[in-house]
C-alpha cells in the first residue's frame, strides 16, 4: 500500500475529487494548511501599507492505495490540479506498512 500526500490549490478540490472518484480512490482526508514553494509568497497592499504574504493557502490530502492503483491515483491528481501555474503544489508518495480499520478490524487492503 501506498500513501499519497497532495498539497494542492484550494479551488483544484472538486476537480480533483472527481478525477479520483474515476480511477476507483473511494476515501481521503482532506485538511486546510498553508505554506510555501518557490514562489515565496507575494505583496499585498493592506491600508496604503506594504506587506509580504509568506504562507499561502493550499489543502493537503492524504490518500491511501493499493500499490497497483497508485500510478493512476497520481495521474488523475496531476491532471486534475495542474494550471501551468508556479505554485500548483506537490505530492508525496510514501510506503504504508499497515493499515486497521477499527470497525470491523480488518488489515490491510482490505481495511482501505
Amino acid at each position: 500500500m501506498k500513501k499519497i500526500e497532495a498539497i494542492i490549490k484550494p479551488f483544484k478540490l472538486e476537480d480533483v475529487k472527481e478525477a479520483l472518484g474515476g480511477v476507483g480512490v473511494e476515501g481521503m482526508t482532506v485538511s486546510e494548511v498553508k505554506g510555501f514553494g518557490r514562489q515565496k509568497g507575494h505583496t499585498e497592499i493592506y491600508r496604503g501599507s506594504e506587506y509580504t504574504v509568506d504562507f499561502l493557502p493550499k489543502l493537503k490530502l492524504e490518500i491511501v492505495v493499493a500499490d497497483s492503483s497508485m500510478e493512476a491515483a497520481l495521474n488523475a491528481i496531476i491532471k486534475a490540479a495542474k494550471t501551468g501555474k508556479i505554485g500548483d503544489g506537490k505530492i508525496f508518495v510514501l510506503p504504508l506498512e499497515q493499515a486497521v480499520r477499527i470497525r470491523t478490524e480488518e488489515r490491510g487492503e482490505a481495511a482501505v
